[in-house]
């Protein structure tokens, strides 16, 4: 997913059953073999005892052939808003993608959202729901499997979360600023759509990684030794080797002949997924194309199915009794967390009880993105020393070194009476939102000056005489590389004193002044 390589995501917005983005979706799901999927919701609140509604339903489909001026190969993103679409006119054609044997269905922790989606269903009327995903394949086992080819070995496996996943498969991270954000608010932002898109996309884009490599490592289709007709497969090998593949003709032969034998082979397929005595004919699928061979690998080797039970589709309720509290307690402790939506007290840094007058926070896990933001800003914003800090050791942190701890864990509110005005909720979920709040909450004086003086990695000084590029280049030597291209521009190198990483003011620190610059309304 570089930008610079790959064409802008082509993201549809279905809210109509006559739009023409609902066409394009039936369509489409006749022209791909593997989707990502994935469901939002109105975050739960902690007593609720139903399940939530699904707002949206994101369908990535990597495509088979061309549609809508996307080519063969790429992908296009599906935002179902089931707010707005009569939930009678998608649950046929959702249950056959759901249990099509053609599709491979992706999916990350794809269960819960499932149990979701059939009782939204169910409650419009359309019952039964969906018990049925199949085949499948989670992205968390895709990362084991990536994980032991690239170790070579048994290793444990790994739970981690999507971004996490992500930052190591393709090399960034997803952001989960708006995971929480309120799905059942319409219109939906730009921020929020380009989110739910790419929860989607990505998970075609770990699929390829994983679908390349099994390529390399001789799974492909010339090597395969599960084929009905194994002979049309040396032929095809053939074909492979002997022609240039990027060569239209031979490419259009070689896809109609691997399609005549993936309609054999893929029988098999069908009648494996299917459980005895649910023998579903093919005719109650929408006609799709068949899988490619190295797909039909995948399926037989590495998918699953997601089966709900009756128990499955029934909210969990504690086996403890919840103990009976007053409306009046319940009012008490609502009052008693709403000061924290407004600062109230006088910060740690205050001159007039000792303090220095330098603003200090201290971001948790929540909030770790507008630490960084804060540091481009010129404020000190550290974050915990370890990943999954206990609350003591956080507020041991914030209280050692005179911050206040910014959060979005109502849960910590409940330790503030151990360091008293060093704890503050913050109410926004986008980073630009959350800096202009915590600016105007502190009153903090920015200045243009300030922007990029401290090290966004680590929340270092930088050493306040600049370096020369032979400087910079000693400087680096065996800790970091500075790309040839610098050498003749004459520019001023700046070193952080604490972990020694190496700053220019190149095109990066230009955008990021000038954000900043219209972020904080600096130029006004």
């Amino acid at each position: 997913m570089d930008a610079q390589s790959r064409e802008p995501l082509k993201v549809h917005l279905v809210s109509s059953s006559d739009s023409p983005e609902f066409a394009l979706l039936n369509q489409a799901l006749t022209r791909t073999s593997v989707v990502g999927l994935d469901a939002e919701w109105k975050p739960i609140r902690a007593q609720q005892t139903s399940f939530p509604a699904v707002s949206l339903l994101q369908i990535a489909c990597q495509l088979n052939a061309e549609l809508g001026g996307v080519e063969s190969g790429d992908s296009v993103v599906f935002l179902l808003d089931l707010f707005s679409i009569p939930l009678s006119l998608l649950w046929e054609s959702l249950r056959d993608l759901l249990a099509s044997p053609d599709i491979l269905k992706l999916g990350f922790r794809f269960k819960q959202d499932l149990v979701y989606l059939s009782s939204t269903f169910c409650s419009q009327g359309c019952d039964p729901g969906f018990d049925k995903v199949d085949p499948y394949l989670d992205i968390t086992n895709v990362y084991n499997h990536l994980q032991h080819k690239k170790h070579g070995r048994s290793i444990s496996k790994q739970i981690k979360s999507l971004s996490t996943i992500c930052g190591e498969v393709l090399g960034f991270s997803l952001s989960k600023e708006l995971q929480c954000s309120d799905w059942s608010c319409r219109p939906l932002t730009e921020e929020q759509m380009t989110y739910a898109a790419l929860d989607a996309h990505c998970l075609l884009e770990i699929f390829n990684v994983f679908r390349e490599k099994i390529l390399k490592e001789g799974n492909s289709l010339a090597n395969t030794a599960e084929l009905s007709f194994p002979g049309a497969a040396l032929g095809l090998k053939e074909v492979f080797r002997e022609h240039d593949v990027s060569n239209k003709i031979v490419t259009m032969r070689f896809c109609q002949a691997s399609s005549i034998v993936q309609a054999s082979a893929y029988s098999d397929v069908t009648r494996m997924t299917t459980l005895p005595g649910e023998m579903i004919p093919e005719s109650s699928y929408k006609s799709t194309m068949p899988m490619d061979e190295i797909l039909v690998k995948i399926v037989k080797k590495y998918s699953e199915k997601i089966l709900l039970k009756e128990s499955d589709k029934m909210p969990k309720t504690s086996k403890k009794k919840a103990k009976k509290r007053s409306s009046t307690n319940r009012i008490c402790k609502e009052k008693q967390l709403e000061k924290f939506d407004e600062w109230q007290g006088v910060s740690p840094w205050d001159p007039s009880i000792g303090g220095d007058g330098c603003p200090r926070f201290l971001c948790d896990i929540m909030v770790e993105g507008l630490a960084k933001h804060l540091r481009c800003v010129g404020i000190d914003a550290a974050i915990p020393y370890s990943k999954k800090p206990e609350p003591r050791e956080l507020i041991e942190q914030a209280r050692k070194e005179k911050r206040v701890l910014l959060t979005r864990d109502a849960k910590l509110l409940r330790h503030e009476y151990l360091i008293t005005n060093q704890i503050y909720k913050v109410k926004s979920l986008l980073k630009n939102e959350q800096l202009l709040e915590v600016i105007k909450t502190f009153q903090l004086k920015i200045s243009e000056d300030q922007l990029m003086s401290r090290c966004t990695k680590c929340n270092g000084r930088f050493i306040q005489k600049p370096l020369s590029t032979e400087e910079a280049i000693h400087a680096a030597k065996g800790f970091q590389r500075i790309p040839s291209c610098l050498f003749n521009k004459n520019l001023e190198f700046w070193q952080c004193m604490d972990c020694h990483q190496l700053y220019w003011e190149g095109t990066q620190y230009h955008n990021a002044v000038q954000k900043f610059i219209d972020v904080c309304k600096l130029s006004d």
